[in-house]
């Protein structure tokens, strides 16, 4: 496992500076058993679905933003881990999530972003047909070593609006967290209470006439129990929040605690208007899609009866 991990990445240090699929740059022998232990995770029919997506690949084998689905194929098992195993993820009204360009617009929690690829799993291993999902990532994630890269060749996007009206004209789906950085930094006192809405979404709704899918995570608030903030070491590492968890000072606290996720997919909602209204009349739709989540989370809150199971 040591030298396939050091081959991996050997590869993504090249893919960093170059755009080339990462696969074409592993040897057979590492290609095979990363589909193996992939398709353990993935289910003997996940290249069928692989090939049922759609993608705009260019000769280069990657799509215009850095997609190379070679790369998204190994990132999904390890999402289909945290998804199937780890997480035991149920998810509820994926039927409404409907064919062509959709904004998912979820709450955000956590501390670290496993709410996203969870729900990126779901929309590639429950969803009917398959689709690989584009999500919009901060833009300090671009300074961090390897992970600005790894994140594009996995079909996340910087979170500026020029990515997302193109990635919407290419009939899309596209994951938006209006909290941002407010929302997955809460600590454990303040969890399933929203945070504060950006309006940008509303106004790319209305401008690409794109539905709503409101989109309601309960679970993720519990997997890094959270006690504040390190505010200087937040501000030296130029970070938006650096998080007090105690649980990472016991040996295996690095990881998540097994929680049981339940996702909520509400039914698509279509908003008209001017996207260059004023803030007071766009916060007003705003608030109908804050208002559909929060009454999804106090519905699921209400219907749980454990954390882990």
């Amino acid at each position: 496992m040591d030298d396939l991990l050091q081959e991996v990445g050997q590869a993504l240090a090249i893919v960093r500076r170059e755009a080339v699929p990462a696969a074409r740059l592993l040897s057979e022998k590492t290609r095979q058993r990363l589909d193996a232990l992939a398709e353990s995770l993935l289910g003997s029919d996940f290249n069928d679905r692989l090939a049922r997506v759609p993608t705009r690949l260019g000769p280069s084998g990657v799509d215009p933003f850095g997609f190379d689905p070679e790369v998204a194929k190994y990132a999904l098992g390890v999402a289909a881990f945290f998804h199937r195993v780890w997480f035991r993820t149920e998810v509820h009204g994926i039927e409404n999530v409907p064919r062509g360009r959709v904004l998912l617009i979820a709450n955000h929690s956590g501390q670290l972003p496993l709410d996203g690829l969870v729900i990126g799993a779901s929309m590639f291993l429950d969803a009917e047909p398959p689709r690989f999902i584009r999500s919009m990532v901060e833009k300090w994630t671009q300074t961090l070593p390897f992970v600005g890269t790894f994140f594009a060749r996995c079909g996340q996007v910087v979170g500026v609006p020029e990515n997302a009206r193109q990635l919407l004209r290419n009939e899309e789906m596209l994951l938006v967290f209006p909290e941002g950085a407010r929302g997955i930094s809460k600590p454990i006192t303040q969890r399933y209470q929203l945070t504060e809405f950006g309006l940008g979404f509303m106004r790319l709704a209305l401008e690409t006439n794109t539905p709503i899918v409101p989109v309601a995570v309960v679970g993720a608030e519990e997997q890094y129990v959270s006690f504040g903030n390190f505010a200087s070491a937040a501000r030296l590492f130029q970070m938006p929040n650096v998080p007090v968890i105690p649980q990472f000072l016991i040996p295996g606290g690095q990881m998540p605690l097994p929680v049981k996720y339940r996702i909520y997919l509400g039914e698509p909602l279509l908003f008209e208007g001017d996207p260059d209204d004023d803030d007071a009349v766009i916060e007003e739709k705003v608030w109908m899609v804050k208002a559909t989540i929060q009454s999804m989370i106090n519905r699921g809150l209400k219907e749980r009866r454990g954390l882990f199971w």
